[in-house]
């Protein structure tokens, strides 16, 4: 199949091959076969992703990323900002930069802050999986999902217009907001949930050891699918955003003490089955 618009870049550089990033090689050369993609990371995932063809060339250093149009910062959050900094010894001014980390004002204040300044917007698209690692990677995996982008600067129109189009063609969804908001809506929906789904898998294997967990059903095995991610990309976000998610873990902790003391009381366990249900159906609208 053949480009349908001309690609808002034509030279790609993704600066980490892991789950996102290798997706979003992946899907930019389905979405315009002429686009050319260079990425930079371990010499192994490298060779995988040139022999699955995701991409058309490896550079060994951020100096080799002076002719792109577009750098993606792709690395676990806080490789993020060492790489911005380091990035912004090579790239002009004419060079898009963003990245894909899960939290966004670390590295939007960052990037205010270069001198001489960089072009960045940062990103972050709400696709992944329950497993990382380029080998995981697909052109789909951000098909009708979201992708935010946190400018900081009012005159970054244009920028943010380009990479809107772009993650549009990978059949992502864009949208803006403050960094600000970002974080706090992220530790809600996405960082509340995988720290409940971790403690929750820590608490029952450690009471129910092995054997015990064998008698589990698919109850069991849905709740805690997000328990199997990797450590490294969460270990940043909770530090970047650990105020945001210390406020969405007290909500959960004191509802949950709330139901500890009122176990006894019908009513009240009607109502928070009734009132999550409804918001259960309301996240799933759509989704179908």
């Amino acid at each position: 199949m053949g480009e349908v618009a001309d690609p808002p870049f034509r030279r790609i550089a993704v600066v980490g091959l892991g789950l996102i990033g290798g997706s979003i090689a992946f899907a930019a050369r389905r979405a315009w076969p002429s686009v050319h993609v260079v990425a930079i990371d371990r010499e192994p995932v490298l060779k995988e992703a040139l022999a699955r063809r995701a991409i058309d060339a490896v550079a060994r250093d951020l100096s080799e990323l002076r002719g792109v149009d577009l750098v993606v910062l792709a690395a676990p959050v806080r490789q993020n900002l060492s790489l911005l900094r380091r990035v912004a010894e090579h790239v002009s001014p004419q060079i898009v930069v963003t990245d894909v980390g899960g939290t966004k004002r670390a590295i939007v204040d960052a990037a205010a802050a270069l001198v001489p300044p960089v072009t960045f917007v940062g990103g972050h698209p709400l696709g992944g999986g329950a497993r990382g690692g380029f080998e995981f990677a697909t052109a789909g995996l951000f098909v009708r999902r979201p992708w935010i982008f946190t400018p900081h600067d009012a005159s970054a129109t244009n920028q943010v217009d380009r990479l809107s189009t772009f993650v549009a063609g990978l059949g992502a969804l864009p949208s803006t907001m403050t960094a600000q908001e970002h974080d706090r809506l992220m530790a809600l929906i996405s960082h509340l949930p995988q720290l409940a789904a971790t403690a929750l898998m820590e608490v029952v294997g450690r009471a129910a050891e092995s054997g015990g967990l064998r008698m589990a059903g698919q109850g069991l095995v849905d709740t805690t699918r997000l328990a199997s991610s990797p450590a490294d990309v969460w270990r940043d976000i909770c530090v970047t955003n650990a105020d945001e998610i210390r406020g969405a873990l007290d909500l959960l902790i004191d509802r949950l003490s709330d139901l500890r003391s009122d176990l006894l009381r019908a009513e009240v366990i009607d109502a928070a089955f009734d009132d999550a249900g409804r918001w259960r159906a309301e996240l799933m609208k759509g989704r179908d």
